[in-house]
């Protein structure tokens, strides 16, 4: 069994796929049902990566991940950033002006709205983008289109009818790459990064208010900070948070300080390099 192997959530062809091709030429991509499935396979060897999204720049955060980082075990060693492109594709022989039915996911039909009232079809839900080319491929009818990545074309054997049909050019979506290694090297001196995290803070009044005060006096930018329930207890509420910069550098270090000192539990998730695409470049 080769250890160059890297898990994604969807079936071949997805857009996380696509992402694994792309970033990760050398490696086989491996596609799983659910995302812990995905993490499950990193845990334990049968891939050396895992390619998860965690949010779109058009519909938000993607559901369930973030409230499985800290669970899942693993780290985060690098953020990618890629433009999301999606194709109507038929099956051979088809004509557009037949189509009558799209299958897609609704995560995907809620970026290619413009597109879709252009055609008039219903949409026929899906649980996965590529999931959508394959039973397109696997029940041929020349009423019905899938919208999906460009790969799902090529792997299918169906043909793109119209390119590129997202209703945004600025359409991406951020995926973070994980390893079951706890201790993962750091980036060089020099490069920018971002700090992943979690905590949760004592349940005693203002100690959010309090726990997050350091990061504002230290002058360190957070970029993200989501809540979610943990175990269904109301009182018991975990923060999912991102800064610039590294835990080691002084004025992170102090905001981490105060932010313990107010806080039952805190982990690092990742300490990762800041892609480019941060800076506009």
């Amino acid at each position: 069994m080769t250890t160059m192997r890297i898990a994604f959530q969807g079936e071949p062809g997805a857009n996380s796929d696509e992402a694994c091709r792309a970033y990760y030429p050398d490696y086989q991509s491996v596609g799983h049902a659910a995302f812990e499935d995905a993490f499950e396979a990193v845990k334990q060897g049968d891939c050396a990566l895992a390619m998860i999204p965690v949010e779109n720049s058009l519909v938000g955060r993607v559901a369930d991940v973030h409230h499985l980082l800290p669970s899942s075990g693993l780290r985060i060693i690098k953020e990618l950033f890629k433009p999301i492109h999606f194709q109507l594709m038929v099956n051979p022989g088809t004509r557009i002006d037949d189509v009558l039915t799209v299958i897609t996911m609704p995560f995907a039909a809620s970026q290619c709205r413009r597109v879709l009232r252009q055609l008039g079809a219903a949409i026929e839900p899906s649980h996965d983008t590529a999931g959508s080319a394959m039973a397109l491929a696997t029940h041929p009818n020349a009423a019905r289109a899938a919208i999906a990545p460009a790969l799902a074309a090529e792997i299918y054997g169906l043909d793109i009818v119209m390119r590129d049909i997202e209703d945004e050019a600025h359409n991406t979506t951020r995926f973070l790459v994980m390893t079951a290694d706890r201790d993962p090297p750091l980036p060089p001196p020099g490069v920018a990064c971002v700090t992943s995290f979690v905590f949760r803070v004592r349940n005693i009044p203002a100690a959010l208010y309090k726990a997050l005060g350091g990061f504002a006096t230290n002058g360190v930018n957070m970029t993200k900070l989501e809540s979610y329930m943990e175990n269904g207890v109301f009182t018991a509420t975990l923060f999912y948070a991102e800064v610039d910069g590294r835990p080691k550098e002084p004025a992170l270090a102090l905001a981490l300080e105060e932010l313990n000192f107010f806080s039952d539990h805190f982990e690092v998730l990742g300490v990762y390099p800041a892609d480019a695409f941060r800076a506009g470049r």
